[in-house]
């Protein structure tokens, strides 16, 4: 490809191969790693017609050398060890002029795909700065005089901290002895002042699904009395019969505000690109409470990700692969784990979880922090399988 292709966004500038080596989208100073590489460039690379699947094959093996190469895996914050999807990257380069531009066309395109894919209307989406934007504005949105917010404990700690910050009072339910949202004692805690209750479903950090029609249940019911919030981040990773999302309700007309995000399957955690789905009403009240705009390589890659399903089927199926060997590992050494249905496992270490980051990191693994009060239990992150055979490998040391 020549630096003054006529296809080039930057014609007179540098090749798309080579901005990517600049930019730190390839690997190294000389030839970048073909699955680093945008879908279009890694055929050319690869030598052409294959299909995208042995992309994607090519991908993981590059990806899992990239990552040991850059030093500790890191196991620690639920991030995608994969990326963003080839042709994610393909779009963030095809929309390179908009990057110029307040209002981009394409937030436009991601919203309409977005709702398209979920089952709602248009105007029921708002795309946001990472779902923690979500969580942010929905406090924002309900603060008031007095007001009070019912939360699982432990959960992600977004909602409630800024329910804290703003003066609200947060009643934290610890969760039952299977992890589960204690919805009885939650239900307890609704009053006249409560202005929002917030549920994660599968919940993080224990990595477990809600039953159910027993969630659903309480979340109509609440929502009866105030505005409930409903983070389903880890949606794509479920794997357990009869899940659903909780869109229909918000179809019904209640007042639920549903966070979604790109940062977990589709692997834009550092664009940060989140979406709400909620009531038309409220999708305009939280509008007001944004703190700015999503930019538009994040929206870019987002859009092209939604669309990409074969991507996406790939990533889910890599992790579910990852996430079961963990789980056969810790069985096989009788240790207990939450059921997981995301892209991490909690499991009880019995020991400090300082002192397994320091075991783990001699072996070239970060894992998570502790989740007071469970400072017993670690959370583990789920990668590539080649590096979960790796942290398997070394996982019956931690115990000796």
């Amino acid at each position: 490809m020549s630096s003054e292709s006529p296809s080039s966004p930057f014609p007179g500038a540098l090749s798309r191969r080579q901005w990517l080596r600049t930019t730190g989208l390839g690997v190294g100073a000389s030839v970048a790693l073909p699955g680093l590489l945008p879908a279009a460039e890694m055929s050319r690379v690869l030598g052409g017609g294959l299909p995208y699947s042995a992309l994607l094959t090519q991908m993981e093996r590059d990806v899992t050398t990239a990552r040991r190469a850059a030093g500790p895996i890191r196991l620690n914050f639920n991030e995608n060890p994969f990326g963003m999807s080839p042709k994610a990257k393909d779009a963030l380069m095809g929309n390179w002029a908009q990057h110029t531009w307040y209002m981009p066309p394409v937030r436009d395109e991601l919203t309409a795909t977005f709702a398209k894919q979920v089952g709602v209307p248009v105007d029921h989406v708002l795309v946001t700065q990472g779902s923690s934007e979500v969580l942010s504005i929905a406090a924002l949105a309900a603060n008031a005089p007095g007001g009070e917010m019912v939360a699982p404990w432990p959960t992600f700690e977004d909602l409630p901290r800024w329910g804290e910050t703003l003066g609200i009072t947060v009643h934290k339910v610890p969760l039952d002895h299977r992890f589960d949202h204690d919805l009885y004692q939650m239900d307890a805690k609704l009053n006249g002042n409560t202005k929002l209750v917030f549920v994660c479903n599968p919940n993080n950090p224990t990595s477990n699904l809600a039953d159910d029609q027993a969630l659903r249940d309480f979340v109509s019911n609440a929502a009866r009395r105030t505005t409930v919030v409903v983070d389903e981040a880890y949606y794509d990773f479920v794997t357990q019969p009869g899940y659903r999302s909780m869109t229909d309700l918000v179809l019904k007309g209640e007042p639920i505000i549903i966070s979604r995000t790109a940062s977990k399957i589709h692997g834009l955690a550092g664009l940060r690109i989140g979406f709400a789905v909620a009531r038309p009403d409220i999708i305009r009240k939280l509008s007001q409470y944004v703190t700015g705009d999503p930019n538009v390589f994040g929206l870019s890659a987002a859009n092209a990700s939604l669309m990409d399903t074969e991507y996406v089927a790939f990533v889910r199926g890599r992790i579910i692969e990852g996430r079961q060997m963990l789980l056969d590992a810790l069985a096989t050494l009788g240790k207990k784990a939450a059921p997981s249905q995301t892209n991490f496992v909690f499991f009880q270490a019995g020991k400090p979880v300082e002192q397994m980051q320091r075991y783990f990191a001699a072996k070239g693994f970060t894992i998570g922090r502790a989740f007071p009060p469970y400072t017993d239990w670690c959370r583990v992150s789920i990668g590539t399988p080649e590096e979960m055979k790796q942290f398997v490998g070394v996982l019956p040391g931690a115990f000796a």
